[in-house]
């Protein structure tokens, strides 16, 4: 048996939560990985997955078969809980602001106050707004004052530990950058951020650096946010050559050659549950100073309805044209559907009126994504119009042969 051995409940079993739950499993310490969705929670204990992400299944099979990991609607008493569930935005927006919304992280902690114990460690992975964390000991000392400081005691020493730990893995490469990839974590006070590294030095290969709970939330804001601003002048780029005609990509390459300059390349916009959304936690925390950061949130937003103006254009020259949109995930060789562009583009497209429409994404299961999918072979055969929105492997190499007599938009500059 592993020397420090820990219980550990895992709040969310989704695209971090699932990962983090099976590695800390397979490293020997007991794992119960917590999930509201049933069926995800049986499949998980069958020894399988329910979403997509290369070699995780081999991971949850190895873990659930170790007998380390176990899925449940419930948590239970434990030593550790991280909590790993979805920080949305809440319905509508305030004055053009994008508001996020942690009432799953306000859920989870409740959920688990009845079984925390003094000494338990929570770990809010979720990325959240700034304050986060802090809220989550309020929420702990208002329902359980049992765990709450004794007086006179030192400031150091809390009856329960509480830090921040962002994910900072990318989809396609979450297994090997969960063990690799540096981390963050930033605790409510010294000893808390020092009991969370010593658990994620169970499995962490990366260097480990301890911060306060804030300055760990405001860099994981941070990280995104000059993701979005840099992919931003991208797309910007795309409208402007667009306007004076030029190639973009070739634009890009060539400017690329100068020693500093270091220019993403466009697409259709910016999807995940990251990027497209993290920047607007920072903009509602300060309206006013985050001009940069809000702007280019408006360019990445406003890119999927210029490349929905585009295919309509072309699409007037058919009497009946049949539109083939090519890959629905927000990115390439994954099934992640979160905030991604393509779908956006896509679902305006049908609901447009515009013409026929057919969505071929090989990574997604027909009936995953909410509206009829198409083989490639079909799509190729029997579109007008051919968008290019992700660029999965399976359409770098398709024959330029079969593009000839296809009307093409390239927004990932895959057929250039």
């Amino acid at each position: 048996m592993q020397k420090n051995r820990q219980k550990i409940v895992v709040m969310g079993l989704g695209y971090i939560g699932l990962p983090t739950a099976s590695m800390l499993a397979t490293k020997g310490h007991e794992v119960v990985g917590v999930d509201i969705n049933e069926e995800a929670v049986n499949t998980i204990n069958s020894g399988r997955i329910h979403i997509v992400e290369p070699d995780l299944d081999i991971l949850v099979r190895s873990a659930v078969n170790s007998g380390n990991l176990r899925a449940s609607l419930v948590p239970e008493e434990a030593d550790t809980f991280i909590i790993a569930v979805p920080t949305p935005f809440k319905n509508g927006e305030q004055a053009h602001l994008k508001i996020p919304d942690v009432s799953y992280v306000d859920a989870a902690t409740r959920a688990i106050a009845p079984f925390l114990r003094e000494g338990s460690l929570i770990i809010l992975e979720s990325t959240s707004p700034v304050g986060t964390t802090e809220a989550i000991g309020e929420i702990v000392k208002q329902l359980r004052p049992d765990l709450a400081q004794h007086p006179g005691t030192n400031n150091h020493s809390p009856q329960v530990f509480i830090a921040h730990c962002p994910e900072r893995v990318l989809p396609g490469h979450i297994i090997r950058e969960l063990v690799d990839n540096d981390r963050i974590i930033g605790g409510i006070n010294k000893a808390s951020a020092e009991k969370a590294r010593d658990l994620y030095n169970t499995f962490c290969n990366g260097t480990i650096f301890l911060t306060d709970s804030k300055t760990a939330e405001m860099s994981k804001l941070v990280e995104n946010s000059f993701r979005d601003v840099n992919i931003a002048f991208a797309n910007e780029l795309s409208l402007i050559s667009d306007r004076v005609g030029v190639n973009v990509w070739d634009v890009i390459e060539l400017a690329n050659r100068h020693p500093r300059v270091n220019i993403l390349n466009p697409g259709p916009g910016v999807g995940g549950h990251c990027i497209a959304v993290d920047p607007w936690f920072v903009v509602s925390a300060a309206p006013e100073e985050a001009r940069l950061i809000r702007t280019a949130r408006e360019v990445n937003d406003h890119k999927p309805h210029w490349v929905m103006n585009k295919i309509k254009a072309k699409a007037e020259r058919f009497k009946e044209p049949v539109i083939g949109c090519l890959g629905l995930s927000f990115k390439a060789n994954i099934d992640d559907l979160r905030e991604s562009p393509a779908m956006e583009i896509t679902r305006g497209l049908i609901s447009s009126g515009v013409g026929r429409v057919m969505a071929c994404e090989p990574n997604v299961c027909n009936g995953s994504a909410g509206m009829e999918l198409h083989e490639l072979s079909q799509v190729l055969r029997e579109a007008d119009i051919l968008v290019v929105l992700v660029d999965h492997d399976e359409f770098k190499t398709i024959d330029k042969e079969l593009l000839k007599e296809k009307v093409v938009i390239d927004t990932r500059g895959v057929w250039r």
